[in-house]
């Protein structure tokens, strides 16, 4: 009973806190795919002196660990003059981390396309750009979708690191509420419970989108 009450009276905060996280996950993956589609797209053109920086760019990303990226960007980029706010910054951090991985999703998406595709449309006079974007694009998204819910499920827990820049989410609601209660664990246990149902949820909404893509592919 004692737990129960000390649930109740953190509710608010915590659901607060997960409101924030589902819209720093949100504007992340939003800024990841602003980023992810463009650095997939440089990756496959026949140009290696565009290719080489998007390379690096998804190599450093990939093979840095996220919380160091953050560091950078909030603790680091001032000492050289370029100051973010924590939104900015926590928001920045996680667009550019997972654009890097989203970039991959969708230039694994784009090349499973059969070449007869591009093939077929190049004979019907259309140009590269117009066949990425009618042919080949509405393909590809549908088999990028699995990969890119992963993404947003990995963003939705990823977002506890921003509270190390002091960026109000879950997490760091959670931990306001421990340092006046001096009950953690129950109320962690609360953060990861709350942390499973937004991942389920958007679970459900990967397999309504699937479902829905692939019932569109079928009616043409």
């Amino acid at each position: 009973m004692e737990w129960l009450e000390l649930l109740r009276e953190a509710a608010p905060v915590m659901l607060r806190g997960a409101g924030y996280t589902v819209l720093f996950a949100l504007a992340a993956m939003l800024g990841g795919l602003l980023i992810g589609f463009p650095v997939a797209i440089v990756r496959m053109l026949p140009y290696r002196v565009l290719a080489w920086p998007a390379n690096v760019y998804v190599s450093l990303m990939r093979g840095t660990p996220l919380l160091v990226q953050m560091f950078v960007i909030y603790y680091g980029l001032p000492s050289i003059g370029i100051e973010f706010t924590p939104v900015t910054a926590g928001i920045l951090a996680l667009s550019l981390n997972s654009g890097a991985f989203l970039s991959e999703s969708l230039r694994g998406a784009i090349a499973a396309v059969s070449q007869g595709q591009w093939a077929a449309s190049y004979s019907l006079g259309l140009g590269y750009w117009r066949t990425l974007y009618h042919v080949v694009l509405p393909q590809a998204l549908r088999v990028a979708v699995p990969a890119m819910s992963n993404t947003l499920i990995s963003l939705i827990k990823d977002t506890s690191l921003v509270s190390v820049i002091t960026l109000t989410e879950l997490m760091l609601s959670t931990k306001e509420v421990i340092a006046t209660t001096f009950q953690p664990l129950p109320l962690y246990l609360a953060a990861a419970a709350i942390y499973w149902l937004l991942s389920l949820l958007f679970e459900a909404l990967q397999r309504r989108a699937e479902q829905r893509l692939n019932r569109a592919h079928r009616s043409r």
